[in-house]
């Protein structure tokens, strides 16, 4: 754990309920993810309870949590094949699924079937093992592509072409949150769904591919950010600790059979405005922003379609949940990470 990764799990530790999470088992798949990373390592280190992490490479994970004995169990399945736990579990977080815009488009069969399997399975799951909690990490995306700067409350419609093949990601996730409303009605399985924005901090790979780390890199690196589109989508971010914050308070105080969006509002900003903030703000050495737009930038990176979206957050706010870290904190903090990742390598 860097520096920075342990100020953000007390910062966690001190906006958590300990008297609900403490002493628990709390089974999480996506475990090896970034957000998974966190959780497992906070409920484990600060929460004194036993947290089963479901990985693919159990190897990498005791690289990631070695430290911590067996504070954490691995249970070593891909996310369609999970099978019964012979253990009982009290908390549920499903977070496995696929994360890269490119995959969307170049392997949609997998990303639908990796999504809905794996949250079948978990439902499941939870059904034949009683849980007080189950978070499902749903995305923004469900709302399809907003044109106007209105705030989008939770029940927003949709307009989502089922015709596009990068729908393959929100499509799915729509139908999972369906599938945990469905669980909920019929078995009693607590499951809440959480609507993430596109969320980042330390421990994002330096070689990550999505936009945020790109423009990360061209500020550790001195190049000028060049921006394929014109950069006019609008949408909110989240730090990661924030991010954090907002499951553990969903799996705790959220009510049964509902959804939440997870943002920090005044992040709301267009792509090329945070491209602008990251060259004067957070470049190690002067850098330009410069717009050179593909014609097939959409379909060869995939970028979703223009947008503007502005999540309201106040039903997850009225359960005691707020964000700290504003966008140029978390780039500061990410870029931190991702220059210790690229020094660690080099050694």
């Amino acid at each position: 754990m860097n520096k920075i990764a342990a100020e953000d799990m007390e910062y966690i530790n001190t906006r958590v309920d300990h008297e609900r999470l403490d002493g628990t088992r709390v089974l999480i798949s996506g475990a090896t993810g970034l957000i998974g990373n966190y959780l497992v390592r906070f409920l484990a280190q600060y929460c004194h309870g036993t947290v089963l992490a479901v990985v693919r490479q159990p190897d990498k994970a005791r690289s990631l949590w070695g430290d911590l004995g067996d504070r954490v169990q691995y249970i070593r399945s891909d996310i369609r094949e999970l099978e019964a736990v012979d253990r009982s579990v009290d908390y549920m977080i499903h977070g496995a699924g696929v994360t890269s815009s490119r995959s969307f488009s170049s392997q949609p069969v997998e990303t639908i079937d990796i999504s809905v399997e794996g949250t079948r399975r978990m439902l499941r799951l939870a059904r034949k093992n009683p849980v007080k909690g189950f978070v499902f990490l749903s995305t923004m995306e469900v709302y399809g592509s907003p044109l106007t700067d209105d705030k989008i409350q939770e029940l927003h419609g949709t307009n989502l072409d089922t015709m596009s093949v990068r729908s393959s990601y929100p499509e799915s996730k729509r139908l999972c949150e369906a599938m945990c409303t469905a669980y909920c009605s019929e078995y009693g399985v607590p499951a809440r769904v959480l609507r993430l924005t596109q969320t980042f901090g330390p421990g994002v790979a330096y070689e990550d591919s999505r936009v945020f780390a790109e423009f990360a890199r061209c500020a550790i690196e001195g190049r000028d950010i060049v921006l394929h589109t014109k950069g006019d989508t609008r949408r909110n971010y989240l730090y990661l600790a924030d991010a954090c914050t907002a499951i553990l308070t969903v799996l705790t105080r959220g009510t049964d059979g509902e959804a939440y969006n997870g943002a920090n509002e005044d992040t709301y900003c267009s792509i090329k405005d945070m491209a602008e903030l990251v060259a004067s703000q957070c470049a190690r050495s002067p850098i330009a922003v410069k717009v050179e737009p593909e014609k097939t930038a959409r379909e060869k990176f995939g970028y979703a379609p223009v947008l503007r979206m502005n999540l309201d957050t106040s039903k997850l706010r009225e359960l005691g949940w707020k964000p700290e870290t504003g966008l140029e904190d978390m780039y500061r903090r990410m870029i931190r990470s991702m220059e210790e990742d690229r020094e660690g390598r080099v050694r």
